[in-house]
């Protein structure tokens, strides 16, 4: 990268790799690969830009309470997070709480082509087992919501550091005459 001319690099942290079962007891050699790793971005005079959630929900809140359709992952969103904060926050000043929501809410629970495999409702269930396409992007989408806000107050009340945002999609076309 530093031969590259690289002064930025953007990469994801995995939840499960912090909170193998998506809470409770933190992994620790998880906190290290990714402290080493910071460290040697910036040894290199490259910034951190990190993104929490980039579609990796760990398989255990999808067991325990179908993930991102219940409320419940707010607080376990909130504890990942704000464990990122404490352990990296030294460091890393640009933080991006998900990557393209829109994306994985839409792929994911309403045509049924991302993780979690196999929810919609498209032509009665011809290509997935459960679901329902009217609901459930919504209802992700308004978690994902409640989660980005419960994370910026958690980031803008206790750490004040730099730069807190979401990474939305967006498309772009080139034309050329």
């Amino acid at each position: 990268m530093v031969d590259l001319g690289m002064d930025a690099y953007r990469f994801s942290i995995s939840w499960s790799r912090i909170f193998p079962n998506g809470s409770g007891d933190i992994n620790q050699a998880g906190i290290d690969h990714y402290n080493k790793f910071i460290d040697a971005l910036l040894e290199n005079g490259i910034e951190p830009y990190v993104t929490l959630y980039h579609w990796d929900l760990p398989q255990a809140l999808e067991d325990a309470y179908k993930g991102w359709l219940s409320s419940k992952i707010i607080e376990d969103y909130a504890k990942f997070a704000e464990t990122c904060f404490e352990k990296f926050g030294d460091r890393v000043k640009n933080w991006m709480t998900f990557n393209e929501p829109h994306t994985f809410a839409i792929q994911g629970y309403d045509i049924g082509l991302s993780a979690p495999a196999g929810r919609c409702s498209i032509l009665l269930h011809l290509f997935c087992p459960a679901g329902n396409s009217a609901t459930e992007p919504y209802i992700v989408a308004h978690n994902v919501l409640l989660s980005h806000a419960k994370t910026v107050d958690i980031y803008r009340t206790n750490y004040k550091v730099m730069y807190i945002h979401i990474q939305i999609s967006s498309y772009f076309h080139l034309f050329s005459s």
